[in-house]
């Protein structure tokens, strides 16, 4: 095989990496959901308050979403993957001593500590994911879009299946919680070394990149920007607002991050405080509501793109089909909140997540197809700046419900909100971008 030949996909290697830092980036957020009674126990911290530690992350990651994809717009991916990459890692090892400077310059706080070095942690990774979409804007064909947004969203149930075993195995090796936090912070500044010496922004000026494999790319981009108009002047952040596709695609998206952060910050505590599970179970138990979510997610965006061409819809392929996952998602909570054996609710778990998963990528793909070439950052980031409300909202208030009224009520309210993406989705209409203002449209019609 000649060496053109082989780099005629290079752009898959990127994709894999982006995936491999994307995975770190995920686990890093989770880990802490394993070490609850290490850190309960050592600060004296109840439901309430565990609810609250977690739900901190949110704030700084919908801060960090929102100006990752204005600033990978700004300044390129590149730049924008090193900043990121570097810091939260740097706040993933300063968790480890979160409580005790809470304590010692925070008022003897160790709440205070942990609120704020986690939000300083959650906006360092708040970008990840709107500069993936960056990044696959940038180097994946029209034709593959779909799954290739599916494959870089393939991070978040694996690396939330990861996770169990990781901060276990870790925790369990090491015995100290502590030591957890500096090995996955190590490991995040590794995998960011070796991704940035291949990567970059664009594949026009990467030489690993044959001619053959840049032409595809080139050709599929301007058959795209063709019919989304390239050429137009940037639209300004606020034109987000005017896209009622964009607007309820981001509630669409809302749902299913309020699932995913529910499972992923309580279903280890869950599983110890109602089924009396130790840690030397949680590391297989932890994994199996995310075993379904990892082949779903890449299954969801080859459906989608199947969809489209057999249809020619995208309002077939990208928001049927969503609304349809979360009708199913819905009838699975509710049916989670009436079981009471344990293999009961874990199936059910599995199965919902598993729906919840399917329609991750067409979240994404749908702001790729709407969004001007020269906006998918941004609008990106916008979507997950607002989807991320759910990252608060989740852990926190399943806090106060498991306090006040037991867990199951958590299932309903997981219901809810996947019920009320399911109606927003139905009335997206992909590709019906923002308007555009006056004098702009003048402009581009000039």
């Amino acid at each position: 095989m000649t060496t053109e030949t082989q780099n005629s996909r290079f752009r898959y290697r990127i994709f894999t990496m982006v995936v491999l830092l994307a995975l770190i980036n995920y686990i890093d957020r989770g880990a802490m959901s394993y070490a609850a009674a290490h850190i309960t126990g050592e600060y004296g911290l109840d439901r309430g308050d565990w609810g609250s530690v977690l739900g901190y992350f949110g704030y700084g990651y919908m801060v960090g979403a929102l100006f990752g994809g204005m600033l990978a717009d700004h300044f390129g991916p590149r730049k924008v993957w090193i900043v990121a990459g570097v810091t939260w890692s740097i706040f993933e090892i300063a968790t480890a001593w979160a409580g005790d400077f809470g304590l010692a310059f925070l008022g003897g706080s160790a709440l205070a500590g942990f609120a704020t070095i986690r939000i300083l942690f959650g906006a360092a990774e708040g970008p990840a994911y709107s500069i993936i979409n960056k990044t696959i804007a940038n180097w994946a064909t029209t034709r593959e879009r779909g799954f290739v947004v599916g494959f870089g969203l393939l991070s978040t149930p694996l690396g939330a299946l990861l996770t169990a075993p990781v901060a276990v195995g870790l925790l369990s090796l090491t015995g100290s919680w502590r030591a957890m936090f500096y090995i996955l912070g190590a490991a995040g500044l590794i995998v960011l070394v070796f991704f940035m010496r291949i990567f970059t922004d664009r594949p026009e000026t990467n030489p690993r990149v044959s001619p053959a494999e840049l032409q595809e790319i080139q050709a599929s981009r301007a058959q795209a920007a063709a019919g989304q108009g390239e050429d137009v002047p940037a639209l300004p952040w606020w034109s987000f607002f005017r896209s009622k596709t964009l607007v309820l695609n981001t509630l669409g998206y809302f749902s299913f991050m309020y699932v995913n952060f529910l499972l992923l910050t309580w279903t280890p505590k869950y599983l110890q405080d109602n089924f009396g599970y130790s840690l030397s179970s949680l590391w297989y138990m932890g994994m199996i509501p995310w075993t379904g979510a990892c082949v779903t997610v890449l299954l969801g965006g080859r459906i989608s793109d199947l969809l489209f061409k057999r249809t020619g819809s995208l309002k077939i392929a990208r928001s049927w089909f969503a609304a349809g996952c979360l009708l199913a998602t819905t009838l699975c909570f509710l049916l989670v909140s009436q079981a009471q054996s344990v293999f009961a609710v874990i199936a059910l778990m599995t199965l919902a997540n598993a729906l919840n998963a399917l329609p991750n990528s067409v979240y994404w793909a749908v702001v790729i197809d709407t969004a001007p070439a020269n906006r998918v950052g941004t609008f990106s980031g916008l979507m997950h700046f607002f989807a991320n409300i759910a990252s608060i909202l989740a852990p926190t208030l399943t806090g106060y419900l498991a306090a006040r009224h037991g867990y199951s009520v958590m299932f309903v309210a997981a219901s809810v909100a996947t019920a009320v993406g399911m109606c927003a989705m139905l009335q997206v209409r992909p590709g019906v971008g923002p308007r555009l203002p006056s004098a702009s449209r003048q402009g581009a019609a000039r």
